[in-house]
């Protein structure tokens, strides 16, 4: 199967000129499918006389990366390898995408989170066309803000991409009257789509205002800012959502003035989040989103000392996101979806999600939309065909009528503690011989991180089964995927 590894130096970009160069299809929509492991949609939708066999290859000359990026040869891998394999054929329309946020209705679960992304008419506008149900706009607050620059930094993964990426911007900055205005414009333009407004109050008088006046602009829903990491002032944002008190307070204050849903933005920046969303639901919320950023530093300059983003020879903590933070985020998640007083109550789930992959697993574990928002900083509203069609296709393969059916359905096979987990056979790591590339990774990670169970002989691995634990590095550090889970072995005591 494709992966992103096999794209090489593909920047995915914009206007694209192998596309330009190409009379018989698009080749950049392939690979930005590939991209978002999107595999299957991608083959399908391709001609079924596809010339790529006989070309020469114009593409490839025209490429921003000429001679780097092989797209004949990943488009015919799609035709030769995928397209057979995939088995299903594409759905007919979208309608196992549809959901809801506490009954009202979306035409899929994918929003776009309270931040930069979602911070004005023209960007909400342009995400709507490109097929996104809804957003949540960015916070909208009464305080004077003034933010930094540089405010971005990032960790990159091996191909170049953020991996991780640190923020330490604030709020709207906007008056309230602007922002309202952008709010009951953009309703009254595109009506179907499910528009969310994210405040913030200073006290209880204005989050119970502030509520009242997105609801009287045409908002159908208002999510309450508990958990931005980066304010300047003390007792708000993430400093209200480590205290649930002031959770059941504000969220009560809100609901008081407001009869659209409320959903209480939680803070991962404490040890268990169930606090909060219990003090949230006492004050009257009617769902949870999760989680917010992650207080982070992610790097220091070794000339400078000053770690990053650099303010004029100063920085500060920020919020961490990308999808670095999606094991955290899944964590959070799936405690709210095992929390006997929360069943049934809405769960809007973000925190690292890319692909369609990435938005199954926050539902299986109990979300019932899901919120995006570094994936598009960093590639765009187009994402949202690729999230909807790779997952749309997803339900389609399963003979699965409606997205709603696997909300949580992965709760039961995931547990807290390891206390319930087998312990008595081991699963054993079987080799590749085609695939094995002879690098001997595999064998330096056994040696001196695992269980000296692999031997290194003819540049190729060869198993000790007396000391295999089953433990699985080897399948993990491999880099041509030669490794993989074979058979079973009851241990002896």
């Amino acid at each position: 199967m494709l992966k992103r590894s096999d794209m090489i130096s593909c920047i995915l970009c914009y206007d694209a000129p192998c596309s330009s160069a190409c009379k018989a299809l698009e080749p950049d929509k392939a690979l930005l499918s590939v991209w978002f492991d999107n595999q299957n949609t991608a083959a399908l939708k391709l001609p079924e006389n596809t010339p790529c066999f006989n070309c020469n290859a114009p593409c490839e000359k025209q490429c921003v990366r000429r001679g780097n990026v092989p797209v004949r040869e990943l488009i015919s891998r799609l035709i030769n390898e995928v397209r057979p394999q995939a088995g299903t054929t594409l759905p007919e329309n979208e309608d196992a995408l549809k959901c809801d946020i506490c009954g009202i209705p979306l035409e899929n679960p994918f929003l776009l989170s309270s931040s930069v992304v979602a911070s004005g008419y023209d960007m909400c506008a342009r995400a709507f066309e490109a097929g996104w149900a809804g957003a949540c706009y960015k916070t909208v607050c009464s305080m004077d803000i003034l933010e930094t620059s540089p405010r971005f930094s990032a960790v990159t993964s091996d191909n170049g991409t953020l991996a991780g990426f640190k923020n330490i911007e604030q709020l709207s900055v906007n008056t309230v009257e602007e922002d309202m205005a952008v709010i009951k414009r953009l309703k009254s333009d595109y009506p179907s789509k499910f528009i969310m407004v994210s405040i913030m109050g200073q006290d209880e008088e204005e989050w119970m205002s502030l509520a009242e006046l997105c609801e009287k602009n045409g908002a159908d829903a208002v999510e309450l800012n508990f958990s931005c990491p980066n304010m300047q002032e003390e007792e708000l944002g993430s400093d209200i959502g480590q205290v649930p008190e002031l959770v059941e307070k504000y969220t009560r204050a809100a609901k008081m003035k407001t009869t659209v849903p409320v959903l209480a933005k939680l803070t991962p920046n404490v040890a268990s989040m169930l606090p909060a969303a219990e003090a949230a639901f006492r004050g009257g919320a009617d769902g949870i989103a999760a989680i917010n950023t992650i207080k982070s530093i992610t790097s220091v300059d070794p000339v400078t000392y000053v770690s990053s983003p650099d303010v004029n020879g100063k920085s500060a903590v920020g919020g961490y996101s990308g999808n670095a933070v999606k094991p955290i985020a899944l964590r959070f998640i799936s405690e709210l979806g095992h929390a006997p007083g929360l069943n049934g109550r809405h769960i809007s789930g973000m925190g690292g999600i890319e692909t369609w992959k990435d938005a199954l697993e926050f539902i299986l574990l109990g979300a019932g939309s899901v919120q995006i928002t570094t994936a598009v900083m960093q590639y765009g509203y187009r994402i949202i065909d690729e999230l909807k069609s790779g997952l749309n296709y997803y339900l389609t393969q399963r003979g699965i009528k409606s997205i709603k059916e696997l909300i949580g359905s992965g709760l039961d096979k995931v547990s807290d503690t390891t206390d319930g987990l087998e312990r008595n056979t081991i699963l054993f790591p079987e080799f590749n011989a085609e695939k094995c590339i002879g690098c001997g990774r595999c064998f330096i990670s056994c040696s001196d991180g695992g269980h000296q169970a692999i031997r290194f002989e003819g540049r190729r691995p060869k198993l000790n089964g007396k000391k295999c634990v089953g433990c699985h590095l080897c399948l993990l550090v491999c880099p041509a995927d030669a490794i993989s889970p074979c058979r079973l072995r009851k241990k002896t005591f």
